[in-house]
């Protein structure tokens, strides 16, 4: 069994387009969902739209498989609902922020609260799944990371293709970091769900 290793927390790091200037007109979710589909991914952040390339193969593939990994376990127990990559979260107004991971999870309890919105879901989910793309920088995912728990996330996990771990965040300063045979759970977020890291990137 390797170690699994816990980490010091995070100095916070400036990045890029984080406020929008003065001359910018300040979009709104009702924007985003107006924006044309033209192969590119989309999210609005502080009431500006960014773009970012499509999802390659091999994040296309993790993203699924943690997605059905959790699925099976999530319907067999009625815990809740799985959304698939691109599904958007709005987690803040006036300005608006709209982020979309690529796996997420959402209690049942709160969905019987809420119901099943055609639009994009009012709050964070309780688990938001990042998987690092080739051309996202450390600033860009940790931004990610601090607005989903701000948000309300109970936890979020990063999956790293390149090192092959994924990175569990409770709070900016409850971090771990799992790999090989390291098993990654859902804790009191998703009881009884465990799988092995390594199965991700086989």
């Amino acid at each position: 069994m390797e170690e699994t290793k816990h980490i010091q927390p995070r100095t916070k790091l400036p990045s890029a387009q984080q406020t929008p200037s003065a001359q910018q007109t300040l979009r709104t979710a009702d924007d985003l969902r107006k924006q044309a589909d033209d192969g590119y991914r989309y999210e609005l952040v502080k009431g500006v739209i960014r773009r970012t390339p499509a999802i390659g193969f091999e994040h296309g593939v993790l993203s699924a498989k943690i997605g059905s990994f959790l699925e099976e376990h999530i319907n067999m127990h009625n815990l809740g609902s799985v959304c698939g990559a691109g599904t958007g979260f709005k987690l803040s107004q006036n300005p608006d922020t709209v982020r979309a991971p690529d796996a997420a999870f959402v209690r049942q309890s709160a969905i019987d609260e809420q119901g099943i919105p055609e639009s994009y879901w009012e709050g964070a989910p309780d688990l938001a799944v990042e998987v690092i793309s080739p051309s996202d920088t450390y600033a860009a995912v940790e931004e990610k990371v601090d607005e989903w728990l701000m948000a309300g996330c109970a936890m979020v996990w990063v999956i790293n293709p390149r090192r092959e771990t994924v990175e569990v965040y409770r709070s900016p300063e409850d971090i771990t970091i799992l790999h090989g045979d390291d098993m990654l759970d859902g804790g009191d977020v998703i009881e009884g769900f465990q799988c092995q890291v390594k199965a991700l990137f086989v």
